[in-house]
């Protein structure tokens, strides 16, 4: 199916990228430490460890998400192949253990892979991982934040184009952010691209605020670890000082805000150091770690046209859980 194709190697400035990334989460852990209510961006939970630590909450009972679009994208992948055609370089944000890629891929046959992903090495064990299963295909791993701008491999600049976007992480942004990341795919997948995108959808019929906030605050702890692991990167990073058993993992439902909220809660009066600064919580106080958006079907179609991508088609499963969608970006107004 493929020429035979090299060795899998990271295709970025690698040791450039981890200084600029050690110097980012230095300074957002000073800006958002010092706010009134204290913030940390969810991007810097995938470190190595914390990416291992989501791999197993997509494992988890309590976690639908992943099961539920795994099984949406296993019925319909005939069905987005058959709409988008063969030959287009499919680049994955966020692509983590790629263990949904392989669904597209099959039935996609495409030029090439490019998984873009945050954490480096967890990134290049996943792109070997695939390259076994795909032998001759492609595979041109880059490590970056997708949601600031990066470049993509000079092999695949002139070839058509599909995104992929799965787990509905485009959820921790708001409406405006999520806006703005869907405007940035379109720039850098160029018009007559293709965009398959997994949305979590809002409380309904077939899903309960309960079920909504197990899935991040599960029995055995595993979300707990995760969130706490960016207290860990702070004291492993940052020369931090803070005293985690001073902490509790907390998940709600914002029902205003159309959002599951994650904190970590100061359970007494705690100070401690990072990044070359002093910081103080009072008991009750939290550090606001991650918001996860649930959108309608409206609300998604929405999104896209104001994004500048075109609906063109959505599935669901039968409790409506959950959605993937299939956009086109022609170029120009889209209207809803």
């Amino acid at each position: 199916m493929y020429e035979a194709a090299g060795p899998v190697d990271l295709h970025d400035f690698a040791a450039d990228y981890a200084v600029d990334f050690a110097a980012d989460f230095a300074n957002a852990v000073r800006t958002g430490l010092a706010q009134p209510q204290k913030v940390i961006p969810a991007r810097f939970f995938y470190d190595e460890t914390g990416s291992r630590l989501f791999e197993a909450i997509t494992q988890l009972p309590e976690y639908y998400p992943t099961r539920t679009e795994t099984a949406i994208l296993s019925e319909h992948a005939g069905a987005i192949a058959a709409a988008v055609g063969p030959g287009r370089v499919v680049v994955e944000y966020g692509s983590g253990s790629s263990t949904k890629t392989p669904l597209l891929l099959k039935p996609l046959q495409p030029s090439a892979y490019v998984p873009v992903d945050i954490s480096g090495e967890f990134l290049a064990q996943s792109a070997a991982a695939l390259a076994v299963q795909f032998p001759g295909l492609p595979i041109l791993p880059v490590i970056a934040d997708f949601t600031r701008s990066f470049q993509l491999p000079d092999p695949v600049a002139a070839l058509p184009r599909l995104g992929f976007f799965p787990g509905s992480t485009l959820g921790n942004l708001g409406p405006s952010a999520a806006i703005d990341l869907l405007r940035s795919f379109a720039d850098v997948l160029g018009p007559g691209s293709w965009l398959v995108i997994g949305l979590d959808l809002a409380p309904g019929a077939g899903k309960s605020v309960a079920m909504l906030e197990a899935a991040y605050d599960d029995a055995a702890g595993v979300t707990a670890a995760f969130n706490f692991n960016l207290l860990h990167r702070i004291n492993r990073e940052l020369a931090g000082t803070v005293r985690t058993d001073d902490f509790a993992h907390r998940a709600i439902w914002n029902e205003g805000g159309g959002r599951i909220e994650m904190h970590l809660v100061a359970r007494i009066d705690t100070q401690f150091r990072a990044a070359g600064q002093n910081f103080a919580l009072a008991a009750g106080e939290t550090i606001h770690t991650e918001d996860s958006h649930k959108w309608t079907l409206a609300e998604s179609r929405l999104m896209a046209c104001a994004s500048g991508w075109s609906p063109q088609a959505q599935w669901t499963d039968e409790r409506a859980r959950f959605a993937v969608h299939l956009w086109r970006h022609e170029g120009g107004a889209i209207q809803p």
